[in-house]
């Protein structure tokens, strides 16, 4: 018996094993990081969330009729989305702490 007998584990199965692993590895990696990097981390978490946008996209369009995985890849399109905004945000109040202020002119 072959490889080509074995039986074939669904999309929408594999799909969850890999969102189950990610949190807990996530999770696991965000809680060993000092308070004081957990801003120019939000900022590096853009790219990462961007990369899951994508494949977001891509599980929407070759979903074929399979509502699971086209609920799924919806869903994970939403939180990424929602990632990306919210870390763009920060990274922006991060700079903004950072710039000058222009000097204000007293009048005496």
């Amino acid at each position: 018996m072959g490889a080509a007998t074995a039986s074939q584990t669904p999309p929408l199965v594999n799909a969850l094993w890999v969102l189950l692993l990610g949190s807990l590895l996530g999770f696991e990696l965000i809680g060993k990081v000092p308070p004081t990097l957990h801003t120019p981390l939000m900022s590096g978490a853009n790219a990462i969330s961007g990369i899951t946008m994508l494949a977001a996209l891509t599980a929407i369009i070759k979903a074929d009729g399979s509502t699971p995985l086209l609920v799924l890849g919806s869903v994970s399109l939403g939180f990424a989305l929602f990632n990306v905004i919210g870390g763009f945000l920060v990274t922006d109040r991060m700079l903004a702490m950072f710039s000058r202020k222009p000097a204000r002119k007293e009048n005496s």
